[in-house]
Protein backbone atom coordinates (compact mmCIF):
# COMPACT_ATOMS: atom_id res chain seq x y z
CA UNK A 1 0.00 0.00 0.00
CA UNK A 2 1.19 3.25 -0.79
CA UNK A 3 0.87 4.91 2.95
CA UNK A 4 1.50 8.68 3.64
CA UNK A 5 4.62 9.34 5.41
CA UNK A 6 4.43 10.66 8.74
CA UNK A 7 3.84 14.64 8.69
CA UNK A 8 7.32 16.46 9.05
CA UNK A 9 8.34 17.57 12.60
CA UNK A 10 11.01 19.10 14.80
CA UNK A 11 12.10 19.64 17.79
CA UNK A 12 14.11 22.04 20.31
CA UNK A 13 15.77 22.82 23.57
CA UNK A 14 15.14 25.60 26.47
CA UNK A 15 16.89 27.00 29.72
CA UNK A 16 15.79 25.36 33.07
CA UNK A 17 13.13 25.67 34.91
CA UNK A 18 10.43 23.48 37.20
CA UNK A 19 6.89 22.10 35.45
CA UNK A 20 4.87 20.83 37.94
CA UNK A 21 1.34 19.88 36.71
CA UNK A 22 -1.11 19.48 39.60
CA UNK A 23 -3.23 16.23 38.86
CA UNK A 24 -6.63 15.94 39.15
CA UNK A 25 -7.75 12.50 40.84
CA UNK A 26 -10.16 10.35 38.55
CA UNK A 27 -11.11 6.62 38.80
CA UNK A 28 -10.92 5.51 35.31
CA UNK A 29 -10.31 1.78 35.78
CA UNK A 30 -9.60 -0.96 38.24
CA UNK A 31 -5.99 -2.09 38.60
CA UNK A 32 -5.33 -5.22 40.58
CA UNK A 33 -5.91 -4.49 44.16
CA UNK A 34 -2.47 -6.71 44.67
CA UNK A 35 -0.45 -4.65 42.10
CA UNK A 36 2.23 -3.25 43.69
CA UNK A 37 2.78 0.57 42.40
CA UNK A 38 6.28 1.06 40.75
CA UNK A 39 7.85 4.64 40.54
CA UNK A 40 9.80 5.87 36.96
CA UNK A 41 12.24 8.23 35.62
CA UNK A 42 12.39 9.01 32.18
CA UNK A 43 14.09 12.08 30.73
CA UNK A 44 13.65 13.71 27.00
CA UNK A 45 16.59 15.07 25.46
CA UNK A 46 16.02 17.22 22.83
CA UNK A 47 19.09 18.19 19.96
CA UNK A 48 17.16 20.34 16.92
CA UNK A 49 19.32 19.61 14.65
CA UNK A 50 20.00 23.02 11.28
CA UNK A 51 17.62 25.22 13.12
CA UNK A 52 17.15 27.97 10.37
CA UNK A 53 15.63 31.14 12.28
CA UNK A 54 13.07 30.65 15.35
CA UNK A 55 13.50 27.04 16.84
CA UNK A 56 10.50 25.42 18.65
CA UNK A 57 9.29 22.14 20.24
CA UNK A 58 6.88 20.39 21.45
CA UNK A 59 7.87 17.40 23.85
CA UNK A 60 4.81 15.56 25.36
CA UNK A 61 5.08 14.98 29.47
CA UNK A 62 2.83 12.17 31.02
CA UNK A 63 -1.17 12.04 31.59
CA UNK A 64 -2.05 15.22 33.64
CA UNK A 65 -4.88 13.19 35.11
CA UNK A 66 -4.64 10.45 37.39
CA UNK A 67 -6.14 7.06 36.86
CA UNK A 68 -6.33 4.18 39.11
CA UNK A 69 -3.11 2.56 37.33
CA UNK A 70 -1.05 5.35 36.77
CA UNK A 71 0.62 8.81 39.29
CA UNK A 72 2.28 11.91 37.83
CA UNK A 73 4.71 12.82 40.17
CA UNK A 74 5.98 15.85 38.55
CA UNK A 75 8.22 17.33 35.40
CA UNK A 76 11.30 19.44 35.52
CA UNK A 77 13.62 21.06 32.73
CA UNK A 78 16.93 22.63 32.23
CA UNK A 79 18.20 24.05 28.99
CA UNK A 80 19.34 26.69 26.82
CA UNK A 81 16.05 28.03 25.62
CA UNK A 82 14.79 31.57 25.69
CA UNK A 83 10.94 30.69 26.28
CA UNK A 84 9.93 27.77 27.72
CA UNK A 85 6.07 26.53 29.69
CA UNK A 86 4.06 23.87 30.19
CA UNK A 87 0.89 24.01 27.87
CA UNK A 88 -2.14 21.92 27.10
CA UNK A 89 -4.54 20.87 24.29
CA UNK A 90 -7.74 22.55 24.89
CA UNK A 91 -9.52 19.49 23.28
CA UNK A 92 -8.22 16.59 25.23
CA UNK A 93 -5.74 18.05 27.98
CA UNK A 94 -2.95 16.89 26.83
CA UNK A 95 0.24 18.16 28.71
CA UNK A 96 3.78 19.15 26.82
CA UNK A 97 6.63 21.42 27.36
CA UNK A 98 6.72 24.54 24.68
CA UNK A 99 10.43 25.41 24.31
CA UNK A 100 11.72 28.03 21.76
CA UNK A 101 15.00 29.48 20.92
CA UNK A 102 16.29 32.87 18.99
CA UNK A 103 18.36 32.64 15.17
CA UNK A 104 21.34 33.13 17.78
CA UNK A 105 21.40 30.04 18.91
CA UNK A 106 23.01 27.49 17.45
CA UNK A 107 23.11 24.84 19.90
CA UNK A 108 19.38 24.20 21.21
CA UNK A 109 19.20 21.56 23.62
CA UNK A 110 16.08 20.84 26.55
CA UNK A 111 16.17 18.41 28.87
CA UNK A 112 12.79 17.14 30.54
CA UNK A 113 12.97 15.22 33.47
CA UNK A 114 9.48 12.75 34.29
CA UNK A 115 8.94 10.88 37.26
CA UNK A 116 5.56 9.09 37.90
CA UNK A 117 4.27 5.71 39.00
CA UNK A 118 2.35 2.91 37.45
CA UNK A 119 0.94 -0.57 38.94
CA UNK A 120 -0.85 -2.93 36.18
CA UNK A 121 -4.55 -2.71 35.56
CA UNK A 122 -6.56 -5.81 34.77
CA UNK A 123 -10.66 -5.55 35.29
CA UNK A 124 -12.94 -8.50 35.82
CA UNK A 125 -15.30 -8.52 32.85
CA UNK A 126 -17.29 -11.84 33.64
CA UNK A 127 -19.40 -9.69 36.03
CA UNK A 128 -20.43 -5.70 36.67
CA UNK A 129 -17.34 -4.02 38.90
CA UNK A 130 -18.79 -2.73 42.13
CA UNK A 131 -18.27 0.46 42.52
CA UNK A 132 -17.46 1.56 39.01
CA UNK A 133 -17.57 5.41 38.14
CA UNK A 134 -19.67 6.54 35.54
CA UNK A 135 -17.86 8.62 33.26
CA UNK A 136 -19.21 12.13 32.37
CA UNK A 137 -21.96 11.88 29.44
CA UNK A 138 -19.66 14.51 27.89
CA UNK A 139 -16.62 12.88 27.64
CA UNK A 140 -17.88 9.72 26.75
CA UNK A 141 -19.30 11.72 23.59
CA UNK A 142 -15.96 13.05 22.86
CA UNK A 143 -15.10 9.60 22.61
CA UNK A 144 -17.80 8.70 20.17
CA UNK A 145 -16.33 11.25 17.36
CA UNK A 146 -14.53 11.12 14.71
CA UNK A 147 -10.90 12.38 14.18
CA UNK A 148 -9.54 13.51 10.87
CA UNK A 149 -7.85 9.45 10.67
CA UNK A 150 -10.59 7.93 12.24
CA UNK A 151 -14.06 8.53 10.54
CA UNK A 152 -16.95 6.70 12.01
CA UNK A 153 -19.08 6.35 9.14
CA UNK A 154 -19.17 4.35 5.21
CA UNK A 155 -16.90 1.49 5.22
CA UNK A 156 -15.79 2.17 8.78
CA UNK A 157 -19.32 1.66 9.97
CA UNK A 158 -20.54 -1.18 7.45
CA UNK A 159 -17.57 -3.15 8.65
CA UNK A 160 -18.08 -2.61 12.30
CA UNK A 161 -21.59 -3.42 11.40
CA UNK A 162 -20.62 -6.90 10.48
CA UNK A 163 -18.00 -7.70 12.73
CA UNK A 164 -20.77 -7.03 15.73
CA UNK A 165 -23.85 -8.44 14.12
CA UNK A 166 -25.37 -10.91 16.50
CA UNK A 167 -23.49 -9.98 19.34
CA UNK A 168 -26.28 -8.10 22.10
CA UNK A 169 -24.19 -6.83 25.25
CA UNK A 170 -21.19 -4.01 25.42
CA UNK A 171 -18.77 -6.66 26.50
CA UNK A 172 -19.60 -9.10 23.26
CA UNK A 173 -19.11 -6.29 20.77
CA UNK A 174 -16.28 -5.20 22.44
CA UNK A 175 -14.27 -8.40 22.54
CA UNK A 176 -16.05 -8.97 19.05
CA UNK A 177 -13.93 -6.03 17.29
CA UNK A 178 -10.79 -7.07 19.51
CA UNK A 179 -10.67 -10.49 18.19
CA UNK A 180 -11.61 -9.50 14.67
CA UNK A 181 -8.52 -7.10 14.97
CA UNK A 182 -6.23 -10.04 16.11
CA UNK A 183 -7.63 -12.29 13.06
CA UNK A 184 -7.17 -9.89 10.66
CA UNK A 185 -4.55 -7.85 10.80
CA UNK A 186 -0.89 -8.27 11.19
CA UNK A 187 2.30 -6.40 12.30
CA UNK A 188 4.27 -4.60 9.14
CA UNK A 189 7.78 -4.09 10.35
CA UNK A 190 8.44 -1.53 6.94
CA UNK A 191 5.97 0.76 8.25
CA UNK A 192 7.63 3.83 10.15
CA UNK A 193 7.53 4.82 13.45
CA UNK A 194 4.25 3.28 15.22
CA UNK A 195 2.17 4.18 11.68
CA UNK A 196 -0.03 6.94 10.99
CA UNK A 197 -3.38 5.75 12.38
CA UNK A 198 -5.28 6.38 8.37
CA UNK A 199 -8.00 3.58 8.95
CA UNK A 200 -10.03 4.62 6.09
CA UNK A 201 -7.12 4.01 3.85
CA UNK A 202 -6.83 0.22 5.66
CA UNK A 203 -10.20 -0.69 4.81
CA UNK A 204 -10.41 1.05 1.53
CA UNK A 205 -7.38 -0.93 0.30
CA UNK A 206 -7.58 -4.17 2.36
CA UNK A 207 -4.08 -3.53 3.56
CA UNK A 208 -4.54 -4.84 7.05
CA UNK A 209 -0.63 -4.49 8.03
CA UNK A 210 0.54 -1.81 10.38
CA UNK A 211 1.65 -1.11 13.98
CA UNK A 212 0.22 0.07 17.01
CA UNK A 213 -0.66 3.37 15.72
CA UNK A 214 -2.75 1.57 13.07
CA UNK A 215 -3.87 -1.28 14.52
CA UNK A 216 -5.27 0.23 17.70
CA UNK A 217 -6.69 2.88 16.05
CA UNK A 218 -8.68 0.51 13.78
CA UNK A 219 -9.98 -1.07 16.90
CA UNK A 220 -10.76 2.70 18.56
CA UNK A 221 -12.68 3.77 15.20
CA UNK A 222 -14.58 0.41 14.84
CA UNK A 223 -15.67 0.61 18.41
CA UNK A 224 -16.65 4.33 18.03
CA UNK A 225 -18.31 2.92 15.25
CA UNK A 226 -20.45 0.27 17.30
CA UNK A 227 -21.51 3.02 19.76
CA UNK A 228 -19.16 2.11 22.50
CA UNK A 229 -16.92 5.35 23.43
CA UNK A 230 -13.15 4.23 22.82
CA UNK A 231 -9.92 6.13 22.93
CA UNK A 232 -6.43 5.78 21.90
CA UNK A 233 -3.57 6.28 24.70
CA UNK A 234 -0.16 7.29 23.37
CA UNK A 235 2.74 6.23 25.37
CA UNK A 236 6.38 4.86 25.46
CA UNK A 237 7.81 1.94 27.31
CA UNK A 238 9.63 2.15 30.35
CA UNK A 239 11.00 -1.37 31.14
CA UNK A 240 11.14 -4.73 30.22
CA UNK A 241 8.23 -6.85 30.53
CA UNK A 242 7.81 -9.93 32.99
CA UNK A 243 5.54 -11.98 30.45
CA UNK A 244 6.71 -11.34 27.01
CA UNK A 245 10.25 -10.48 25.34
CA UNK A 246 8.59 -8.27 22.77
CA UNK A 247 6.72 -6.49 25.29
CA UNK A 248 9.08 -4.39 26.85
CA UNK A 249 11.69 -1.86 26.69
CA UNK A 250 14.48 -0.32 29.01
CA UNK A 251 17.39 2.08 29.28
CA UNK A 252 16.98 3.96 25.75
CA UNK A 253 13.78 4.07 25.12
CA UNK A 254 13.76 6.58 22.06
CA UNK A 255 12.15 4.39 19.40
CA UNK A 256 9.93 2.51 22.24
CA UNK A 257 6.92 4.43 21.86
CA UNK A 258 3.69 2.93 21.82
CA UNK A 259 0.21 3.48 21.28
CA UNK A 260 -2.87 1.39 23.43
CA UNK A 261 -6.37 1.65 23.48
CA UNK A 262 -9.27 1.70 25.88
CA UNK A 263 -13.05 1.15 25.70
CA UNK A 264 -15.79 2.48 27.75
CA UNK A 265 -18.07 -0.25 29.32
CA UNK A 266 -21.33 0.13 31.31
CA UNK A 267 -20.44 -1.26 34.72
CA UNK A 268 -17.11 -1.89 34.62
CA UNK A 269 -15.83 1.81 33.46
CA UNK A 270 -12.25 2.45 31.30
CA UNK A 271 -11.18 -1.10 29.77
CA UNK A 272 -7.87 -1.73 28.35
CA UNK A 273 -7.13 -3.22 25.25
CA UNK A 274 -4.37 -3.94 22.80
CA UNK A 275 -4.77 -6.23 20.02
CA UNK A 276 -1.87 -4.41 18.05
CA UNK A 277 0.51 -5.90 20.85
CA UNK A 278 -1.14 -9.38 19.92
CA UNK A 279 0.16 -8.87 16.57
CA UNK A 280 3.16 -8.03 18.20
CA UNK A 281 4.00 -10.97 19.90
CA UNK A 282 2.77 -13.39 17.17
CA UNK A 283 5.56 -11.34 15.23
CA UNK A 284 8.57 -10.40 17.54
CA UNK A 285 8.66 -13.15 20.54
CA UNK A 286 10.57 -15.38 19.28
CA UNK A 287 13.62 -14.69 16.86
CA UNK A 288 13.29 -16.73 13.81
CA UNK A 289 9.70 -16.14 12.24
CA UNK A 290 6.30 -15.90 12.91
CA UNK A 291 4.38 -17.60 15.75
CA UNK A 292 1.01 -19.51 14.59
CA UNK A 293 -2.07 -17.71 16.50
CA UNK A 294 -2.16 -21.40 18.06
CA UNK A 295 1.02 -20.58 19.64
CA UNK A 296 0.93 -21.11 23.53
CA UNK A 297 2.37 -17.26 23.78
CA UNK A 298 0.03 -15.74 21.26
CA UNK A 299 -2.81 -17.55 23.36
CA UNK A 300 -1.84 -16.03 26.34
CA UNK A 301 -1.37 -12.48 25.15
CA UNK A 302 -4.71 -12.87 23.84
CA UNK A 303 -6.50 -13.50 26.86
CA UNK A 304 -4.66 -11.21 28.93
CA UNK A 305 -4.57 -7.64 26.72
CA UNK A 306 -8.90 -7.93 26.47
CA UNK A 307 -8.82 -6.18 30.15
CA UNK A 308 -5.46 -6.20 31.11
CA UNK A 309 -2.08 -3.73 30.57
CA UNK A 310 1.51 -4.53 32.29
CA UNK A 311 1.98 -1.22 33.49
CA UNK A 312 5.76 -1.09 32.45
CA UNK A 313 4.65 1.51 29.77
CA UNK A 314 4.19 5.48 30.67
CA UNK A 315 1.04 7.27 29.08
CA UNK A 316 1.18 10.64 27.54
CA UNK A 317 -2.29 10.92 26.58
CA UNK A 318 -5.56 10.71 24.08
CA UNK A 319 -5.40 13.30 21.82
CA UNK A 320 -6.19 13.09 18.20
CA UNK A 321 -5.62 16.23 15.61
CA UNK A 322 -3.39 18.32 18.01
CA UNK A 323 -2.66 21.70 16.64
CA UNK A 324 0.52 22.77 18.34
CA UNK A 325 0.31 26.48 19.83
CA UNK A 326 3.02 28.67 17.74
CA UNK A 327 3.18 26.55 14.70
CA UNK A 328 1.88 27.35 11.36
CA UNK A 329 1.91 23.82 10.48
CA UNK A 330 -0.63 21.49 10.41
CA UNK A 331 -2.36 19.83 13.34
CA UNK A 332 -0.44 16.35 14.36
CA UNK A 333 -2.58 13.28 14.38
CA UNK A 334 -1.40 12.71 17.64
CA UNK A 335 1.02 13.94 20.29
CA UNK A 336 3.50 10.70 20.78
CA UNK A 337 6.84 11.53 19.32
CA UNK A 338 9.01 15.37 20.25
CA UNK A 339 7.57 17.32 17.82
CA UNK A 340 9.86 20.85 16.23
CA UNK A 341 10.15 23.56 13.58
CA UNK A 342 12.08 26.29 12.33
CA UNK A 343 11.17 29.09 9.97
CA UNK A 344 12.14 26.20 7.06
CA UNK A 345 8.92 24.42 8.18
CA UNK A 346 8.05 21.29 10.76
CA UNK A 347 10.81 18.60 10.97
CA UNK A 348 11.00 14.96 10.75
CA UNK A 349 10.29 13.14 14.15
CA UNK A 350 10.98 10.19 13.21
CA UNK A 351 14.24 11.42 11.22
CA UNK A 352 17.03 11.30 13.41
CA UNK A 353 19.98 13.18 11.70
CA UNK A 354 17.04 15.90 11.03
CA UNK A 355 15.43 16.26 14.39
CA UNK A 356 17.80 14.47 17.17
CA UNK A 357 16.24 13.30 20.62
CA UNK A 358 17.20 10.52 22.97
CA UNK A 359 14.76 9.16 25.86
CA UNK A 360 15.73 7.08 28.66
CA UNK A 361 13.70 5.64 31.54
CA UNK A 362 15.29 3.87 35.01
CA UNK A 363 12.98 2.45 37.37
CA UNK A 364 13.63 4.24 41.03
CA UNK A 365 11.48 1.88 42.97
Amino acid sequence: MNRRSFLKQGLGVTAGLALTALPRPRRDAFAESDAKWRTFEVVTRVEPTAPAGTTRVWVPVPLTTDTDYFKRLGDSWKGNTATVRAARDDKYDAGFVYAEWPASEKAPVIEITSRFSTRDRFIDLTMPAPGAPAEDPAVLKKYLQPTALIPTDGLVLETSQQIVQGQSTEVSKARAIFEWIVDNTFRDPKVRGCGLGDIKTMLETRYFGGKCADLNALYVGLARASGLPARDVYGVRCAESATFKSLGKSGDISKAQHCRAEVYLTGHGWVAVDPADVRKVVLEERPGGTLPLTDPAVVKARAKLFGAWEMNWLPYSYAHDVKLPGSSGKPVPFLMYPQGETDEGRKDSLEPTTFRYTITSKELT
